[in-house]
C-alpha cells in the first residue's frame, strides 16, 4: 500500500509530464519547413563542409618533420681495398669490350655538345648485368642500397655513369657489386 507521501510524489510526476507535452515549443511553426537554399551563395561541397570540423594543426609541417626524422637511412658501405680491387676487376671484365672501342676495331663514337671540353663516349652494349649500388638520400645523411638488373645502354666517361636501357643512371663511385647475368 502506498503512503500519502508516495502518492503526492507520483501525482507531481504525472503533472510534470502532462505539462511538458502540452507546452508549445518555440520552433513548432518552422520545424517542418524545407531547408533554405541561398540564391546568392553557392552550396559548399560535402568535403569542404567536413573540413571545417577536422582537427586543427597548430604547428604546420610539424608532422612532416617528425615523419622525416623517423625515416631510417643506411650509411654508405665502405669497401676495403681488396673489395675495391675485386669490383674494379669485375667492372673491367664486364665493360672491357667497350673500353677499347667498338668490337670491330672502330673508334667509339664521340659526342660533343655546345661545350667542346666535355666529351661523352657512347658505347652500345647488350651486356645484362646485376648492379648493387648505393643511392644517397637527398634530404638527410645516408641513403639506401639497391640492386637492379638490366642491359647496359651507355657508359659516360665524363661524369663516370653507367646508363641502363631503362635510362637508369648509376654513378660508378656508388657501385658496390656488379655481376654479369
Amino acid at each position: 500500500m502506498k503512503t500519502p507521501k508516495d502518492q503526492k510524489e507520483e501525482q507531481k510526476a504525472v503533472q510534470k509530464t502532462v505539462q511538458k507535452t502540452s507546452l508549445s515549443h518555440d520552433y513548432d511553426d518552422i520545424i517542418d519547413l524545407p531547408h533554405h537554399v541561398s540564391s546568392r551563395h553557392p552550396q559548399m561541397s560535402m568535403s569542404n563542409r567536413a573540413a571545417q570540423f577536422s582537427p586543427f594543426a597548430a604547428l604546420t609541417g610539424y608532422g612532416d618533420v617528425i615523419q622525416e626524422a623517423q625515416r631510417i637511412t643506411d650509411q654508405k658501405p665502405e669497401l676495403t681495398e681488396s673489395q675495391r680491387a675485386e669490383l674494379d676487376y669485375k667492372l673491367q671484365q664486364i665493360l672491357n669490350p667497350f673500353s677499347s672501342g667498338a668490337p670491330s676495331g672502330e673508334e667509339p663514337e664521340e659526342k660533343t655538345g655546345s661545350n667542346d671540353r666535355k666529351k661523352e663516349t657512347s658505347r652500345d652494349s647488350a651486356a645484362t648485368v646485376s648492379i648493387t649500388y648505393f643511392v644517397p638520400d637527398p634530404r638527410k645523411d645516408g641513403g639506401a642500397v639497391r640492386t637492379i638488373q638490366g642491359q647496359i645502354r651507355r657508359i659516360t666517361d665524363c661524369n663516370r655513369k653507367i646508363i641502363l636501357q631503362d635510362k637508369t643512371q648509376i654513378d660508378m663511385d656508388c657501385i658496390l657489386d656488379i655481376a654479369a647475368i
